[in-house]
Parts: C-alpha cells; sequence; structure tokens
C-alpha cells in the first residue's frame, strides 16, 4: 500500500555494485529501512546524493507492517538545504549530530514529537548564520528531552553541581565522580534554558565548549542504551578552536 510522509535521512550503506539500503527516520512510521535500487547510477531517479545524512524528504512509500525492509515509489529533496550541504561548518555540525541522533534514537518507534524537533531544528541550521558554534550544544540538550532524559530543573538556580548519572541538580557535591561543577554547571544550565535563536548571546570559549560536548556524551551514554562512543565531534573542536 503506498503512503506519503516526510522522512529525514539517518544512515545509508552500500548494497551491491549501485544499490544502497538508507534507514530513514519517517514521520509516519518512525524509523524505516529502505532498498533503494541504483542509486549510485548517474542517473538514478532516487541518487545517493539525495540521501546525504540529515537531508530532509518527502516521500512515496510502499509500507508493510511486517517488513523489515521498504521500498519508496517516489522521493523529493523537501525543503531543498541550500548551506548546509555547502558550508564546512554546518557540514561538520551535521555529521556530529546524524551520529549523536542515530546511536540514541534509533530504537524510536513512531514519535512526531522528535521527527517535527529535528526537522525544525535542521531547517533552523540551514538558514542560520550567527552562534554556529553553540548550535550542537543546544541541539544535544533539547534533544533529551525527546529521550526521556532531560535533566530537573536547577533548584532556585542556585545549584553547584549537575549529577550527571540521575539527571539532577544539587547545591551539595554528588556521592559520585560523574557530575559537573561550577561554573560548568551554570553554563550547562544556561545552555538548557536558551532557544536555537539566542545562540549568538551565549558566550563560552572553546575549552569550555570542548568540556561540554563531552560531558554532555557522557550524559547520553548514561541514558541512552547502546549508545557507546561519539567521534566525529573531534572534527567539530579542530574548526571552531
Amino acid at each position: 500500500m503506498l503512503h506519503k510522509t516526510r522522512g529525514i535521512v539517518f544512515k545509508t550503506t552500500d548494497y551491491g555494485d549501485s544499490s544502497i539500503i538508507a534507514q530513514i527516520f519517517t514521520e509516519k512510521f518512525g524509523l524505516q529501512t529502505y532498498l533503494v535500487n541504483g542509486a549510485k547510477k548517474p542517473k538514478a531517479k532516487i541518487s545517493k546524493n539525495m540521501l546525504q545524512p540529515l537531508h530532509l524528504l518527502d516521500m512515496v512509500v510502499y509500507h508493510k507492517n511486517n517488513g523489515n525492509i521498504q521500498r519508496i515509489k517516489e522521493l523529493k529533496n523537501s525543503p531543498q538545504l541550500l548551506s548546509i550541504p555547502y558550508e564546512l561548518v554546518k557540514t561538520s555540525i551535521t555529521i556530529f549530530l546524524n551520529e549523536v541522533v542515530y546511536k540514541a534514537a534509533k530504537q524510536q518507534g513512531i514519535d512526531e514529537g522528535l521527527f517535527s524537533f529535528l526537522f525544525s531544528a535542521i531547517e533552523w541550521l540551514d538558514y542560520e548564520t550567527k552562534g554556529l558554534a553553540n548550535f550542537h550544544l543546544v541541539f544535544l540538550l533539547k534533544l533529551t528531552r525527546f529521550l526521556g532524559f532531560y535533566p530537573d530543573r536547577p533548584i532556585n538556580g542556585e545549584s553547584d553541581y549537575f549529577d550527571l548519572k540521575n539527571g539532577t541538580f544539587s547545591r551539595f557535591k554528588p556521592d559520585t565522580v560523574l557530575y559537573l561543577s561550577p561554573p560548568h554547571t551554570q553554563n550547562f544550565t544556561m545552555l538548557m534554558l536558551n532557544s536555537f535563536e539566542s545562540l549568538d548571546e551565549i558566550k563560552l570559549g572553546n575549552d569550555e565548549r570542548r568540556y561540554l560536548v563531552q560531558k554532555i556524551l557522557e550524559y547520553y551514554a548514561l541514558h541512552a542504551d547502546g549508545f557507546g562512543n561519539i567521534k566525529s565531534h573531534e572534527v567539530l573542536e579542530e574548526i571552531f578552536s
């Protein structure tokens, strides 16, 4: 049966000489696996270039509820990304976030709230020109709300410590080595409370930004099953240093 749905590309894998397997997070069916025949051929109707990390799609798909691999009838990039594929900073941000999203959300079923957040955030990144060095930090913290481990709110704005294991703020040092202390806790809180629209107002040094990325990834590893290690953030560190 044919269905229309929007999609976000998570991952592609070569299949045979000319085809690919694409894992696409769809608005209607959650994360699905699609076989795209001939995608690597020069005149492919659906080409591999259309299925780059976090590209946004309008799709017409064949869907079977008990099928492991689905098929695509029609596909187009919509909206067409205007800057992400061509600007090094945005491309690097996208590669990093794609790795995180795929590992953290690969077990997600149908989730229209998560889909809407991802779709809107990618659109925002494609059009924005300011505050890009902070985008991935705010994105990662906002994403936790949809994954079920958004941090508890600070206590009256006076919390000096954040317990990474329990996801809670405290005035006192936790009984664990997995925590943030001042001034990192305050910067972490600032990132939580900011929006994409105010990224340019966030003032963080490169060392602090690098530290917080590592701690946020530790937080993900503690709370997202099978998250593992992320390496693509090292490229961002080089670009923003």
